[in-house]
């Protein structure tokens, strides 16, 4: 289906009912790296009365309060639980058949869909009027006897990871920010980075930073984005596949970035990160969160720059108004959950993508190059060619 919106799932149901309501049992969402067994998902699924509204997966629960998810139940996060969707999870027909008309005669609330399985776990629940998650001790991430369904990693082995000089890193600074989060790349990833500049509001030999003339705005940054894009076309000495936008304070393996690279064509355009989406059921846009990093196959950024979309403001949100451009270019907007927009402690202590995570993003109350020794840091030679 090329409903650009149809990955948040809910605005799908009604289709899906529609078409497999009266045939099937159940529907079962599973990660396209998930491996099932399905005499052993089909004798699980039978424990479960069919007539009956049910919401099956691997628990996740917080932690703690996390900001992902809007500090919901902040006095008891491990009240509420959400599934793993590396582990698959599944609804019955009676409960998809109610969800189905929910979502056809009531308005979504939500503008943004930041992290997908517990918001369908919150819109399932309905505070209190729907079934809660029913955890399956079938539905695994780590092998073990009985299990139904199976997972290894959201970093496939597509070949030997791209080299350095095809990745071209942009780092967003400025002269606030600059002497207190540079040193942090500088003491992390910077040096397994082959072309890398960093980007601010002044010039700083020291760094060195390089200055496009865009002032810096407290918010938005999309004046300063567009203009690295285009630094990144203009550059003849630089023809580098691929463009990688990231923050001050992001934290990044990029050997684990070049081996997912690896499974993509840069002659497609390509837009690849952490996905969020803005307004989906009334027709709205997915787009690459650039706290977590956005990454622009070189053919992308030439279909971008060829068609005149753009900011509307210096401060406008870079990544959502790339990700409206790309929608409506029809430039895919590719989701890979490696990429984190928050801390590592934001995430429930078991989600598979913490496994292999490719970066995380902010600073606040961690020491980050801990953060990056423990989450982040390879120490394969080979992951530095």
């Amino acid at each position: 289906n090329d409903q650009s919106w149809d990955w948040s799932i809910l605005p799908a149901l009604p289709g899906l009912f529609a078409a497999y309501g009266r045939s099937a049992s159940w529907f079962f969402f599973m990660a396209e790296e998930t491996a099932v067994i399905l005499s052993a998902l089909l004798v699980v699924l039978s424990r479960y009365p069919v007539q009956e509204e049910w919401f099956l997966g691997k628990r996740l629960h917080d932690n703690k309060a996390s900001i992902i998810h809007h500090y919901a139940f902040s006095e008891d996060p491990a009240s509420f639980g959400y599934p793993d969707p590396a582990a698959g999870w599944a609804v019955s027909v009676p409960l998809c058949q109610r969800l189905s008309e929910r979502v056809q005669h009531e308005n979504l609330r939500s503008d943004f869909t930041i992290d997908l399985p517990h918001e369908i776990a919150l819109y399932i629940w309905e505070g209190g009027n729907g079934p809660e998650l029913t955890a399956v001790p079938e539905f695994c991430t780590q092998p073990s006897d009985n299990c139904a369904t199976t997972f290894t990693t959201y970093l496939p082995d597509c070949g030997p990871p791209v080299s350095k000089s095809k990745v071209f890193v942009a780092v967003k600074t400025c002269e606030r920010f600059q002497s207190e989060r540079v040193p942090v790349v500088k003491a992390t990833w910077e040096k397994s980075a082959g072309l890398l500049e960093y980007y601010s509001d002044v010039i700083d030999a020291s760094i060195p930073t390089v200055s496009l003339g865009v002032p810096n705005t407290d918010r938005g940054h999309c004046g300063k984005t567009f203009a690295i894009v285009r630094r990144f076309w203009s550059q003849a000495a630089t023809k580098a596949d691929w463009l990688l936008i990231v923050d001050d304070d992001t934290l990044i393996s990029l050997p684990r970035l070049r081996r997912l690279l690896r499974c993509y064509d840069p002659e497609e355009a390509v837009s690849l990160g952490e996905r969020y989406g803005f307004g989906l059921m009334q027709g709205g846009y997915s787009y690459t969160t650039g706290g977590a990093g956005m990454v622009l196959s070189r053919t992308a950024v030439s279909r971008l720059l060829s068609s005149g979309c753009g900011c509307y403001s210096d401060d406008a949100p870079d990544d959502m108004v790339l990700g409206r451009c790309f929608t409506f270019l029809r430039v895919p907007i590719i989701h890979n959950p490696l990429f984190h927009q928050a801390q590592p402690e934001d995430y429930a202590e078991e989600l598979s993508s913490l496994k292999h995570a490719i970066s995380f993003h902010k600073h606040w109350n961690t020491d980050p190059v801990t953060v990056y020794r423990q989450w982040l840091h390879d120490t394969d030679p080979r992951d530095e060619l």
